[in-house]
């Protein structure tokens, strides 16, 4: 497999015409569902810079910051459904959500246990975390319960800062699977004791841990907040503390177990935007970069009690610091932000019985969660006050009634009440559900910034954690062997298996290789013949200015679809009909006086020519 980066060092950029600024940079990734090598993204310094700095490493399109977001439990009909609630009814056309730009893929989920194949949260962070399957209750372990490396610990080995953040506790399954390593996800006190007790190169792993879990930082047995104080971490429990905080190591507790839903969030408990910003801000104060992640636990926990409204403040809870971390990653350049699920929870459907109907007005006519609504009834609310106290429709007599019933069942259910509720604003927005347990669908990942096409297709969840092992890995060996600028360490030539010196476009793809425009091969091979995609074509000008770039075309790049690109976005001239973008071609010396049929997919090799003609001519 081959990872392809493409950049002028020729003397001379290429300007792009319209918006698509100055064509410096070119990188196109070839993309499947397997690890890529090699970084993905390089540097859009102008050509005058590459003459004057030749050896100098080029920084602006570098990894050197991973932001992964995890929406626990959050499978697609979760992301769909909160399109319908985010959508403005009197337009045509469905407005997307943040997350929808950034869909590159979808991920399975199982795991490797020997009774159940749907994973839980612990085994699937693991495989996300690690790059193995393992059982589930798993924290970091293997089936034989051996310890694993994570990414974050190999960001930290890097030299690089590292943070957890999440709404859940910070030793809940999730943030556990990435900083500490347990035979059981419930070992709740050891794994607290891991964050403090576990160290590389005599550090702390994780340099920001935001989240809940006071219960088990500051116990009777031992008090954690005060051993990380004592080395120099500051410790806050209020939004406030947090915000007038400015060290770069830091303990946030903001609740005894898992943090309040958004929807019933006082101003003393931060937002998890609030506190994936808090994070940033401190982590990237490290020259070396950072490795974050970011889990929205809670959507995973509405979904356990079938509850659509807590469901949906949850996920616009998790889409503000998705927003936050890309808002951060578009302005830095560096920085990989990549976005997914671990599973998804409850079966839930966009629409039950009768009409084909799913209303999310009845979730917005909500303030509060049936969370908060139990905890009321229970310590002595009547039922149809508090209900409609809270909510912008009037709770009728049957439901009240319902709500009653379940009161006498708390002996049996402990969350009688809460289910009650939750059942009455999911049949008002017709939401379905299957089950109170996880489901097996695959889930979608997004991804945004250099590398976003390691996670492309359909990808299985070990995928993320190699993928981010692999940037982590060439980030060091960049470190390692001088930063690529020793021309004294360089070879003549890269022997591939299958292609040399006599093959057609050997020597334009060699200097392309020498001027490390071509990089990063996996098994030594080049693959000449493999196709490319207009997709991948589209990444490549994304990747080479600092704007969106749509191009009006799918599916493979024929010499028809390659032919219009070119003229249009290198500026040769108008373009026309597929004679006359040939005849331009020719004219500016890319294509030769041979046959070119339009509907034909180019090759790797050819493609490589012609951009070596366009830099050269």
């Amino acid at each position: 497999m081959l990872f392809l980066q493409l950049y002028s060092k020729y003397g001379r950029g290429i300007s792009l015409r319209k918006n698509k600024l100055s064509l410096k940079v070119l990188s196109i990734a070839a993309v499947t569902s397997m690890v890529l090598s090699g970084f993905t993204g390089v540097s859009s310094v102008s050509a005058d810079d590459h003459m004057d700095k030749k050896h100098k490493e080029n920084k602006h399109h570098k990894i050197e910051n991973v932001i992964f977001l995890i929406g626990d439990g959050m499978g697609p009909a979760y992301t769909t459904a909160y399109r319908y609630l985010k959508d403005d009814p009197s337009t045509e056309m469905m407005e997307p959500t943040g997350f929808d730009p950034y869909l590159v893929g979808m991920q399975k989920t199982n795991a490797d246990d020997p009774e159940e194949n749907i994973t839980d949260s612990s085994a699937a962070a693991t495989s996300m975390s690690s790059g193995i399957k393992t059982y589930n209750g798993a924290v970091a372990v293997d089936n034989d319960e051996s310890e694993v490396e994570t990414v974050l610990e190999q960001a930290k080995e890097n030299g690089k800062s590292t943070g957890l953040v999440a709404t859940s506790h910070i030793n809940h399954a999730t943030p556990a699977s990435y900083g500490t390593h347990n035979v059981s996800r419930n070992n709740y006190n050891e794994i607290a004791d891991d964050y403090y007790d576990e160290l590389i190169d005599g550090e702390h792993k994780v340099d920001v841990l935001l989240g809940g879990g006071t219960n088990y930082f500051d116990r009777e047995d031992r008090d954690l907040t005060k051993e990380f104080q004592e080395d120099g971490y500051s410790y806050v429990t209020t939004s406030e503390e947090l915000e007038n905080d400015d060290n770069e190591q830091v303990i946030g507790l903001f609740a005894p177990v898992g943090l309040p839903k958004m929807k019933d969030r006082t101003e003393e408990i931060p937002s998890l935007k609030e506190m994936t910003t808090s994070a940033i801000d401190r982590l990237n104060k490290d020259e070396d970069g950072f490795f974050l992640m970011v889990e929205g636990s809670q959507i995973d926990w509405a979904g356990h009690g079938n509850d659509i409204v807590g469901a949906m403040s949850e996920m616009e809870d998790f889409e503000k610091a998705f927003n936050a971390a890309i808002e951060f990653a578009k302005k830095d350049k560096h920085t990989l932000v990549v976005a997914t699920a671990d599973h998804s929870t409850g079966g839930l459907s966009i629409g039950r019985g009768g009409p084909y109907k799913f209303d999310p007005q009845a979730i917005k006519d909500v303030k509060r969660t049936p969370d908060f609504f139990a905890e009321k009834i229970e310590n002595g609310a009547n039922v149809k006050d508090i209900l409609n106290e809270y909510t912008e429709f009037e709770i009728t007599d049957e439901e009240a009634q319902s709500v009653e019933e379940a009161k006498e069942q708390l002996d049996e259910n402990s969350y009688a009440v809460s289910d009650a509720v939750a059942e009455i604003f999911n049949v008002r927005a017709r939401a379905g559900w299957t089950t109170g347990g996880h489901t097996g669908v695959d889930v979608q990942v997004y991804a945004y910034g250099p590398g976003k096409e390691m996670f492309m297709g359909m990808t299985d969840n070990t995928d993320q954690a190699k993928s981010i092992f692999k940037v982590l890995e060439n980030d060091k060996a960049r470190d390692d062997h001088g930063k690529d600028d020793d021309d004294d360490k360089k070879k003549d030539h890269v022997k591939f298996k299958d292609f040399d010196k006599d093959d057609f476009g050997f020597k334009e793809v060699q200097d392309l290789v020498m001027k490390d425009i071509i990089h990063g091969f996996m098994d030594n091979t080049f693959k000449p013949q493999n196709k490319i995609t207009v997709r991948q074509a589209e990444i490549l000008l994304e990747n080479s200015t600092d704007e969106e770039v749509e191009v009006e075309m799918e599916g493979d790049l024929t010499f028809g679809k390659l032919a219009e690109l070119f003229v249009d976005t290198l500026d040769l001239g108008e373009t026309g009909s597929f004679e006359e973008n040939v005849e331009t071609m020719k004219d500016a010396g890319i294509f030769t006086e041979v046959e070119y049929t339009a509907n034909d997919n180019v090759p790797r090799v050819k493609f490589s020519i012609f951009l070596h003609r366009a830099l050269n001519n």
